[in-house]
């Protein structure tokens, strides 16, 4: 007695002092065997002998942590009486009966372990025993072969070898309701001392197999074998298209495919929509901007969440798609209006700054109230030149950069005046001559001098004044109209003059 009072105490020391993990996977339907010994665990006999037992079983899960089980085993139970007076009994006869144990189990599994699981067991049934060798002391009123009604209980440990393989060992003690097995029972005359019911110690060592529960989830992801199987997800994987999500939180919470790394096909992984982007898994275009979410991510880089993320009044996928405007910038052409003005409201085009070609933005047309499709009016027109054939007429204003060229811009409002006269007047042929000081170089002077013309004239051909009705000419310090001994004179020499030849 004192040996299964050792073993209980070190099972359910280890049951209790060691910190739990993970819950120890559910099984379905399974078995073992096992084996091991039996020794008496009353004062029936004088010494206790230690016997062989084999025991087999099937199991199955009833909820989670909990299993029953239905086995049945074959053993002996043996011991010997004294051979002086110590124990009532001194023949020093042998008691060997036979057992066959039968019963129904409750396995308790209070908390496991990744790769083992302690447990306890409480049940009952009934023993089949035989005497095969009938004590000295025996009971003569008791049948040497019959049937005990008895209960068992101890405690176990299980370590896992694979995924549905396990050894297990075990212990307890089993406690019959009568005093039949040895057919040694109290009694006063012939057995004072013995106990008034049989009970026994016993261990086992063995494996057990079993198969998964359908209620079981091996792999955490949220989802039952059971489910698994319904939806060809991986029972093993817990996320099996690798998206980022749970196989069960796709099922039950996304409402996306587990067995579909990219449920909406937009160029995104379930996962990334959800963790990342905030957008919706099962809508490939989630702010319905005509561009999948994907494409705003990865290629575009507007916002998969806002339709219009520029705020310009156009749709991200107007934009790329239709306009072929910049969705990150409201004003793609820089001309002062907003994309989405210039297709909706003023029908210019959001990709040129001047769309009518007039050389003045839209966006400056808008604020002038000129018409940013009318070049005519983007200059605003000036009083003509009154002009007569044979006379030259001196373009006040026209005003160039030092040394070059280069027309000033503030110049245009006065070269405005001699546009408008050959526009509003088709017959008129002119030629433009410019002159300079007579500071510096003659040769450079005429070079600079025709240089300037030529600008002047290239200016009227842009604002649409055919080339062969002007001409050219730089005549360097000829002609002067003023003293060039004073700055007053220089200025007003340097000059570009209107010269009317038709």
């Amino acid at each position: 007695m004192k040996q299964g009072s050792t073993l209980c105490t070190l099972l359910l020391l280890c049951a209790l002092t060691l910190p739990s993990a993970a819950q120890f996977k559910d099984v379905g339907i399974g078995g073992g065997i096992g084996f091991g010994g039996v020794i008496g665990a009353t004062d029936d006999l004088s010494n206790k002998d230690s016997r062989f037992l084999a025991r087999a079983f099937v199991r199955f899960g009833i909820v989670n942590g909990v299993q029953g089980e239905l086995g049945a085993g074959l053993g002996r139970l043996a011991g010997t009486n004294a051979t002086d007076a110590s124990r009532g009994n001194k023949d020093g006869s042998k008691a060997v009966s036979q057992l066959i144990p039968i019963d129904f189990r409750l396995l308790f599994s209070p908390f496991s372990f990744e790769s083992w699981n302690p447990f306890l067991y409480v049940g009952g049934g009934v023993i089949h025993y035989n005497m095969e060798e009938v004590p000295g002391n025996a009971d003569p009123s008791v049948k040497q072969k019959g049937w005990s009604a008895y209960a068992p209980g101890g405690l176990g440990l299980q370590f896992r070898l694979d995924d549905n393989t396990a050894f297990e060992m075990s212990g307890g003690y089993n406690y019959a309701f009568d005093d039949k097995i040895n057919t040694i029972t109290q009694n006063s005359q012939i057995n004072p001392t013995a106990t008034k019911k049989d009970a026994y110690w016993n261990f086992l060592l063995g494996l057990t197999v079993a198969g998964e529960s359908g209620n079981a989830d091996p792999d955490g992801d949220g989802l039952t074998n059971r489910e698994e199987k319904e939806l060809g997800t991986n029972k093993k994987v817990a996320d099996t298209d690798g998206d980022g999500l749970l196989d069960g939180a796709e099922v039950k919470t996304h409402m996306t495919s587990p067995l579909k790394a990219d449920t909406d096909g937009d160029g995104l992984k379930d996962g990334e929509e959800v963790s990342n982007y905030k957008t919706d898994a099962n809508k490939a275009d989630t702010d319905n901007d005509g561009l999948n979410d994907g494409a705003e991510v990865g290629q575009t880089n507007t916002n998969p969440l806002k339709a219009d993320t520029d705020g310009d009044g156009l749709n991200d996928g107007q934009e790329v798609n239709t306009s072929k405007t910049n969705p990150n910038k409201a004003d793609s052409d820089d001309d002062g209006l907003n994309d989405g003005e210039e297709v909706n409201t003023r029908k210019t085009d959001p990709n040129k700054a001047d769309t009518d070609g007039g050389s003045v933005n839209d966006g400056q047309e808008v604020a002038n109230n000129t018409n940013p499709l009318d070049p005519g009016d983007d200059v605003p027109k000036k009083p003509e030149i009154k002009v007569e054939v044979g006379k030259a007429i001196v373009l006040e204003g026209i005003v160039f950069k030092t040394g070059s060229a280069v027309i000033e811009a503030q110049s245009e409002e006065n070269l405005a005046e001699a546009y408008n006269t050959l526009a509003g007047n088709p017959d008129i042929q002119v030629e433009i001559r410019g002159y300079t000081d007579n500071v510096g170089n003659r040769k450079s002077n005429l070079r600079l001098s025709q240089r300037r013309a030529d600008a002047v004239k290239a200016w009227l051909v842009m604002k649409g004044v055919a080339a062969d009705r002007i001409g050219a000419k730089g005549y360097g310090p000829d002609n002067p109209i003023a003293d060039n001994k004073t700055a007053e004179g220089r200025q007003k020499n340097r000059r570009i003059e209107f010269f009317r030849t038709k």
